[in-house]
């Protein structure tokens, strides 16, 4: 297993087909180009590939704010659904922690859906806490 960071090469469809399965709200095509939206904004797409394919893919950034200083904020991680339970989650939440050491971040973020519990099991098992809840106003025009 390697990491690698998302270029446009010959793995980007396979990369983006794993990540559909966290953004099902997209198509293959939306999902392409808001990927490519976000990475002139600094977001970056980092994948596990194996010889059989591509086992997982993470989308983050690396920011710095008042409150947590230089950090990573993983925005997407998913699993291949066929690769769960693998260790390849742990092989890229071990990646992150070098990677966050290497490029001076303190911490590390991410949220979750309430109604993953599956996912929460595995961020507490790594080593992860529930720092805050987030909140949100998805309708900011009719809030």
């Amino acid at each position: 297993m390697e990491v690698r960071f998302l270029d446009n090469d010959s793995d980007y469809s396979a990369v983006l087909e794993v990540l559909l399965q966290l953004r099902t709200t997209y198509d293959f095509d939306s999902l392409s180009a808001q990927v490519k939206k976000q990475q002139a904004n600094g977001y970056q797409v980092v994948y596990v590939k194996s010889p059989g394919g591509i086992l997982a893919v993470a989308g983050f950034v690396v920011g710095e704010k008042l409150a947590w200083g230089k950090y990573i904020y993983i925005d997407d991680l998913v699993t291949n659904t066929n690769d769960r339970s693998t260790g390849v989650g742990k092989f890229l939440i071990d990646w992150f922690k070098a990677y966050a050491l290497e490029n001076g971040c303190e911490q590390i973020h991410l949220d979750s859906g309430v109604q993953r519990f599956p996912a929460h099991k595995f961020y507490l098992r790594e080593g992860f806490n529930i720092a805050s809840h987030h909140f949100s106003l998805l309708d900011v025009k009719n809030a």
